[in-house]
């Protein structure tokens, strides 16, 4: 099979003239390409999230949602 050579550009506009489902096909694989890193990242940021509140005094498994984003806000913008 022949290989073609195309700019990121080329890719982007052939995609955008396909289908709705044909578009969601090539979503769907691109997803699954970066999945494992996708789960691997998600892994990481809470574990960190929940060792944060730790070393805060805070239980993250009985924080709620709104208290969370609080602590997340402090530990960003804190100098």
């Amino acid at each position: 099979m022949p290989i073609l050579t195309l700019s990121n550009e080329q890719v982007v506009e052939l995609v955008k003239q396909l289908s709705p489902e044909q578009q969601a096909e090539v979503f769907r694989f691109l997803l699954l390409q970066q999945w494992g890193t996708w789960e691997s990242l998600s892994r990481y940021g809470f574990d960190k999230a929940r060792l944060v509140a730790q070393e805060r005094g805070f239980d993250w498994g009985a924080m709620t949602e709104e208290e969370r984003e609080a602590l997340i806000d402090d530990v960003v913008h804190e100098d």
